[in-house]
């Protein structure tokens, strides 16, 4: 999941998601390559009191697998802390930089059926290894005015990323976030993005609800609780993606 600017529902989509291809079956881990650690944190782990994370496994402290937790949502969790923020730095003075996530990921791609990687807001190294390692992109975009802002120069860093690290990442499209079924601005934002950018709009989109925020807040996902609109959503996309890669199409939003 890439998006530069915050707020568009990057970790709630990977936590979401996570837990609802879980409850397809499928072994999922989940990676915070973010900092803030947000991830990590609704998922019910205190990335202040974690002794290992991501930071270690790109500085090549840990092997990745020593790094990873249980979660309550039956996903696998590759933690972050701040210390994170640190490795941007070493990285850089790193040959073959962007590579450093995919090389400590390569290990475990026989345990898990699927690996999500949510990226820091922003096109910094972090993000590149992220893009790097990744099989495809997603790209969350909330459905307000000025939110897809940048949209171009994250689609920019994705086709470079495909002439020179990682030739065959796929961007699957962008995912409709904070979604209001009952107003025309909405589907006009969506509506702009397709046209604009030439991007797939991916089917459901995420609609926006409380439930998000009560969900994080209580260190599990939105699937844990009692049924509501946000988990439906993210389980009709789980099984959206699952038939895709399973050969099917993907289900686009048609408005």
């Amino acid at each position: 999941m890439a998006n530069q600017k915050g707020g568009v529902a990057k970790t709630t989509t990977v936590a979401s998601l996570g837990a609802a291809l879980a409850g397809l079956g499928r072994r999922v881990l989940v990676v915070d390559l973010d900092p803030q650690g947000c991830l990590t944190f609704s998922l019910g782990h205190n990335p202040d009191r974690l002794e290992r994370s991501v930071h270690d496994v790109l500085t090549g402290d840990i092997g990745a697998a020593d790094a990873i937790l249980d979660t309550s949502d039956g996903v696998a969790l590759l933690p972050a802390t701040i210390d994170l923020a640190g490795a941007e730095a070493l990285l850089l003075m790193r040959p073959g930089r962007e590579f450093t996530l995919a090389r400590a990921l390569a290990p475990l791609y026989d345990d898990y059926d699927t690996v999500l990687v949510d990226c820091p807001p922003s096109l910094g190294v972090l993000t590149l290894n992220g893009l790097t390692a990744a099989h495809s992109v997603l790209v969350p975009l909330q459905c307000e005015t000025l939110a897809h802002r940048g949209v171009g120069q994250l689609l920019r860093t994705v086709r470079e990323v495909q002439q020179i690290t990682n030739p065959d990442l796929v961007l699957l499209g962008a995912l409709p976030t904070l979604y209001d079924a009952r107003t025309t601005h909405s589907r006009d934002v969506l509506s702009d993005v397709a046209d604009r950018y030439e991007l797939p709009v991916l089917d459901p989109p995420i609609p926006r609800t409380v439930r998000f925020a009560e969900a994080s807040a209580s260190g599990a996902t939105v699937l844990a609780g009692r049924n509501n609109k946000g988990a439906t959503a993210y389980r009709d996309l789980a099984e959206n993606l699952a038939k895709y890669w399973s050969g099917s199409e993907l289900r686009t939003f048609s408005g």
